[in-house]
Formats: structure tokens, sequence, C-alpha cells
């Protein structure tokens, strides 16, 4: 079928199918493939252009995770080529991550040749289109080989459009090769913000409001509206928290009006905001609660209005009024309508105090990493148990400084990493990574070696799913089963795979281990065992 392909294409004096699509993502300014090869796929890389890099990860949720990153450093959508069904089903962790982070990926998949399909054949996917649902937002398997590039062009525009999310096109092996016509890329536009009376009546409550606060979530880093988000909170004087489980940072940590961290329970939520007559949700779910609870999701009294771009978020959230609106162009029109305010400021919890390090804990350790990382430093997390002591002790403060995952599954920040700091070419990323997190893609290490990125891996090492035994004491469990990590040797699985690293298990050594890897030009790993 491939011959029959480019004999077609030389009759025809067309472009193939493959041809048609590479010079359609050059367009949209995608020139990064983020894979893991299999048979299936091995044809849409015949020839590939010098502009095109393949970024290889050694398993497919990997993959998934870097153009995660990837896209959410750049904003721009991201390519992932996975192979047929198994590939896709490595996948599908990560990508229900990308779901939840809102990243716009393109992920398309490998399927076998049409010409065999009726037969079931090795290595296909049955009903491919359905398999990654309902965690994209558009899928599609064409139903001609020529009109490929043309699914692709819409996959990428529903990628990007609020809210942002993973796509998938599942393209048969035959297809790269048969003729096609030429896709030129379209512009849409689709950011929209709310009627003038709208903001106008949301401006008169923010003026007439007694003691304000604003709950800030991820949807202000993915609309950037940080310096809005900043500029109306100054001008309101109003409190700002973090919403639960938040996956961006969207507001300086060290900001005078920065109130704290919002719970995941109902009533730690309703406590925190008593006393606030109006509370605006700034690109934050009404509310993410992580354990049951009763009770109203609100303060008596205290009026709701959450604001952002997602249909779906105010469509569920749990109280108060909802206005689907891009918030830098709300914020901003807010802004503008709104006039400084005379209150006082509001008092807000004062940082920790400082840790000596007699006890050598992760506090410990994030506080140290506070103190050395160098300026303009991104943090990416994935250790649940060590986020408390991270809000209290690793302050985020600069714009775009901060990534982990919204979904609350495992496997994604130590790939997410790389995506980071491929997008963001020359900044530091700093990744915190817990011990038994770090196990479900330690194979990515090999990939931020091979990609030449200088990337801070620091290993949390307690020796076990320090998160889970925290939820079995709310469960009042006598004991949990399965979350000892014992005889770890990370250093080991490092150097296996090039990257120089280093074990810590005294506060003594930590400062000078961390200077190292901060003024390391490549990647590095430490592992920092902690109490």
């Amino acid at each position: 079928m491939p011959e029959r392909g480019l004999s077609l294409r030389r009759q025809a004096g067309q472009l193939t199918v493959r041809e048609a699509t590479l010079a359609l993502l050059r367009e949209f300014g995608i020139t990064k493939v983020f894979g893991n090869p299999g048979s299936t796929e091995l044809p849409m890389f015949r020839d590939f252009p010098d502009d095109f890099e393949y970024v290889l990860g050694l398993q497919e949720s990997i993959v998934l995770a870097m153009a995660d990153g990837y896209a959410q450093a750049t904003r721009n959508a991201a390519l992932v080529n996975l192979h047929s069904a198994a590939g896709t089903g490595h996948a599908l962790g990560n990508l229900f991550t990308a779901f939840k982070n809102q990243t716009p990926l393109i992920v398309t998949a490998g399927q076998q040749a049409r010409s065999i399909l009726p037969f079931e054949p090795f290595l296909h996917a049955e009903r491919a289109s359905e398999f990654p649902r309902p965690y994209v937002k558009f899928s599609i398997e064409p139903a001609r080989a020529e009109d490929v590039p043309l699914a692709i062009a819409r996959a990428y525009h529903t990628a990007m459009q609020a809210p942002r999310g993973p796509v998938f096109v599942s393209v048969p092996v035959d297809d790269w090769d048969m003729p096609c016509p030429s896709v030129q890329a379209r512009r849409v536009h689709s950011a929209t913000i709310a009627p003038p009376d709208i903001i106008d009546g949301i401006a008169g409550r923010l003026g007439a409001a007694r003691q304000p606060a604003f709950v800030v979530g991820a949807g202000v880093a993915l609309d950037d509206a940080w310096d809005e988000t900043i500029a109306l909170a100054e001008k309101t004087r109003a409190a700002v928290y973090v919403a639960p489980m938040s996956g961006r940072n969207s507001f300086p940590e060290d900001h005078p009006l920065f109130a704290g961290f919002l719970p995941a329970d109902r009533a730690g939520i309703v406590a925190a905001l008593d006393g606030h007559d109006l509370v605006l949700a700034l690109g934050a779910p009404v509310w993410v609660y992580h354990v049951e609870g009763e009770g109203p999701h609100a303060p008596e009294g205290t009026e709701i209005i959450q604001l952002g771009a997602d249909p779906e978020m105010a469509n569920r959230a749990a109280a108060g009024y909802a206005v689907i609106s891009d918030l830098a162009l709300a914020l901003g029109a807010l802004a503008r309508q709104v006039k400084a305010t005379e209150r006082p400021h509001p008092q807000v919890p004062a940082r920790p105090a400082e840790l000596d390090g007699s006890a050598f804990t992760d506090a410990y350790l994030l506080q140290q990493v506070a103190k050395l990382r160098p300026q303009g430093a991104i943090i990416v997390e994935e250790a649940p148990s060590s986020r408390g002591p991270m809000h209290d002790h690793l302050p985020i403060t600069d714009r775009d400084g901060f990534f982990t995952c919204a979904s609350g599954g495992l496997g994604h920040g130590l790939p997410a990493a790389i995506g980071v700091a491929k997008g963001r070419s020359g900044e530091k990323v700093i990744a915190l990574i817990g011990d038994g997190s770090s196990m479900y893609a330690i194979q990515g290490l090999w990939s931020a070696v091979q990609q030449d990125l200088a990337i801070s891996y620091i290993i949390i090492k307690n020796g076990k799913y320090e998160a889970l035994e925290q939820f079995g004491r709310h469960f009042g469990l006598d004991r949990t089963i399965g979350t000892k990590l014992p005889d770890m040797d990370f250093v080991g699985l490092a150097r296996a795979q090039g990257m120089q690293a280093e074990a810590v298990s005294d506060p003594a050594a930590l400062d000078d281990a961390l200077r190292r890897s901060f003024a390391a030009p490549h990647s590095t790993l430490i592992e920092v065992t902690v109490e």
C-alpha cells in the first residue's frame, strides 16, 4: 500500500497526507513530535524534515506528560504520537491529567492498514476513536485518507478553544503515503468577555463590599491574567486565597494580600471564608472537595461570584452566580471600572517561623530550596504528602512559576518537567518528586539527559506512600496496606540512565548539594532522605 500511495502521488502531482499534515503543523507553530514509535506510525516519519524534532520517551505515559508540560509552558498545542491501542492505553493516565490540566494536545495514534481492518489484524485498535473518551474534547478516525489533514486542523482549533484540552486522531498506517490536497491553516479567535452590564454589576458589588476576597484557580494562569488579578486585588484590597488542588500558580505568594490555601473540604472552606461578604472565584471551581462533607458551601451571608472561561466549571458550581468570560479581559475591565478603595488591608496569616534543620523534614528541605533556588526558577511538583509544607515554606512568587498535576494521578511530574524545560529554554526547572511518585515514570530521567536540559530533580524520600498513610488515619485505619517502599536507590537509577546524582541524609550536607544541582547546566538528581 505505501508503494501504491507513492505511485498515485506521482500520477496526480499532489502532496501526500504526510506532507500536507507536516506543512499544516508547521503553520500552527508545531515542529516537535513527542512520541514512542511503533510499527503503525513509521510511515509518518518518512523523509522527516530537518526543522522538526522527535522527542523520544521510553513509555507512552511519559511521552504524554512531556508534551503536557511543553504545551503548558509554550501556550500552544503540542503533538503526541502514540502506538495503536496498547500505546494509547499506556498513555491514558496522563491523558486524564492533561484533560484536568486543560492542556491543548493533539494526540495521534497509529491504526492498522485500512485494507486489513475487516480481518481484525494484529496491533489494530477496535473503535479507536472511542478508546480515549471521555477525556478528550474531540476524537476521530477520518473516513478517508485525504481527510487526515482536515481532521488535524479541526483537532488543533478544538484543543486551543477554551476550555483547552487534548484531542485525538487515529490514523491508519497506509494513509500517510496517499495523495492529498494541501490544507491551509486558518485563524480562529475565540476569546469572549461578559457583557458590559454584567461587568458593571460585579464592579458595583466589589465597590460596595465590606470585606471582599478572591479565590484564584488555574484559570488565571491559563488565561494569562496574572497582572490583571494583582491589579484588581490591589485596587479593592481583597484577600486572595488559592483554590483547593490548583494545578498552577495564579498570585504571588509573598504579596501582602496573599491569604493562603483553601483546604479541599467543605467545612474548611466555609471556615476560611467566614467574614467575607463577597467572594470572587477567579478561574476556580466552586469548589473542589477531596473528602465528604455536609452543610453549606459558603458562609451565611457570603455572596459567591465565579468568573472563568470554562462553561462546564460554571455549570457544576455548588453555589453562587457564574459568569463565563475570558479572565484577562474581564478582570481588566473590572479594574478600570472599580474605584480604588479606602478599606483597610485585610489581615492575612503570618508565614511560619524559620526551621533550623534540627529535624530533617520535608519542610526544612523545601525551606532551603526556597532560599537557594536561582532567581526565576520554575517549580514542577508531584509530592502529594509534601504539598502542605511546600505551601508553608516554598512560596511561588513568579508568573507561570509552578506546575503540578491537577488530576491527582501519579506519574506526571517527572516527565512534565522535561516538557516545561523544553518550552522554557534557558530557565532552571526544579522538579520536586516524591519517592513513590517517581517510580511511575522513572525512565523519564533518560529523556531529560538525552534532551540536555537543566533540570534539578529532588526526590523526597520518606520510604512510603505518605499521602495514603495520611488518608488511612483520616479513615480510622489501624494500618495501611501496600504503602511501604523500602530499598529504593534513586542515585543508582539516575546514574544508570546517564544522570549525575547524589544522596543526602544529613541536613548539614543539603545546602551544598542544592547549590551544585542548581548551578549545573545539565540535569541532576538529589535523593533526600527526610524524617
